[in-house]
């Protein structure tokens, strides 16, 4: 195994602070509270960072090192189908399409939830509407993630929650 650094701390206090707020936010904190609001505020701020960061930030936080490909999520979905593994030192493809997903998903809940406290849309369903179905995705997608993490840390041998937690990925010799 070769013991290789990825996530950095900025990119690791950003994953693991979001997943607290989309959790509180989700799951406990009542969703007419200020409290929800302002954890929202909170949400829609760490995202802009990651957006922010993944411009500046480190070799595997950029976004130049996970463009999203249709035919490297086709090609990891081969792999699989093929019991070939081929671990990724940063994200794989079909992580960083749910890493682009969950951001511009979260910026859409952000953006409806926003909507929903103005004058012009005090009232209306349609931006709630939106939001509920915003969060309903992310849910979905936040429970795809974590299946798939689970998936590829088996199939890879690669332990990649670990590596969001300690920021090194044991990645096998090739």
């Amino acid at each position: 195994m070769t013991r290789t650094r990825v996530w950095d701390p900025a990119v690791r206090l950003f994953h693991w602070s979001l997943v607290a707020g989309f959790a509180a936010n989700a799951l406990f904190v009542d969703e007419e509270s200020k409290l929800h609001h302002w954890i929202g505020y909170f949400v829609v701020g760490l995202v802009v960072f990651r957006i922010l960061w993944g411009l500046v930030g480190s070799r595997y936080a950029r976004f130049s090192s996970f463009p999203p490909s249709l035919s490297g999520a086709v090609g990891q979905m081969t792999d699989i189908a093929t019991h070939r593994t081929h671990p990724h030192v940063g994200h794989s493809p079909l992580g960083a399409l749910m890493i682009y997903n969950l951001i511009l998903t979260l910026l859409a809940i952000g953006l409806t939830g926003y909507l929903m406290t103005t004058d012009m849309f005090w009232g209306v369903e349609g931006p709630e509407e939106l939001h509920e179905a915003f969060v309903t995705w992310a849910e979905i997608s936040v429970v795809a993630h974590i299946a798939a993490v689970a998936f590829e840390s088996r199939r890879t041998k690669v332990n990649l929650a670990r590596a969001m937690i300690t920021g090194y990925k044991d990645l096998p010799e090739s």
